[in-house]
């Protein structure tokens, strides 16, 4: 027969961490801690200026590349949680920039007929891009579709203001 060993109650205590032993854990607690352990911090923007923050800039150079999509002779490029940089893409070697369309918390883009349907943090977003005018008219807007961004290292925001968006996660000080 094997052994048995009977471990001292502090050792378990402390191995199990101690609050959820006694059952008086809390939730708030294991969110902090994790949050805590997090090597960045979320950027918030406030729902009013996220819901009027999709525009177009001029154009930028590529910092941060995500996605890259192509319809017909254009070609789109995610600057992560940014936005798209577009280039007219007639000739594949050498792309023409040709503006930014701005899109705090963006991480995906697909496009129909003219139609571009970007997923804007929680948001589903349909936009317009008129390409003969180089012009972008937001046409729907459907709230918390999608879940709030993680950091890049894995971890939700805790204590999110009310009324406000995680768009990007910075790297801590």
């Amino acid at each position: 027969m094997g052994r048995v060993y009977f471990l001292p109650l502090f050792l378990i205590v402390s191995t199990l961490g101690g609050c959820c032993f006694y059952g008086n854990c809390e939730d708030d607690d294991f969110i902090g801690d994790q949050l805590s352990a997090s090597l960045y911090e979320p950027v918030f923007l406030d729902r009013s200026d996220f819901e009027k923050s999709v525009q177009l800039r001029e154009p930028m150079e590529i910092l941060n590349s995500g996605k890259i999509y192509v319809k017909d002779n254009y070609l789109f490029v995610n600057e992560v949680r940014k936005g798209f940089h577009v280039f007219d893409n007639s000739n594949p070697q050498s792309p023409i920039k040709i503006t930014f369309i701005e899109v705090p918390g963006s991480t995906d883009l697909a496009i129909r007929e003219n139609i571009f349907y970007i997923n804007q943090a929680t948001d589903l977003i349909a936009a317009d891009f008129d390409f003969g005018t180089n012009s972008l008219t937001l046409t729907k807007r459907i709230e918390n579709t999608f879940p709030e961004l993680l950091s890049p290292d894995g971890f939700y925001a805790y204590d999110v203001p009310l009324n406000s968006v995680v768009v990007d996660w910075k790297l801590k000080k």
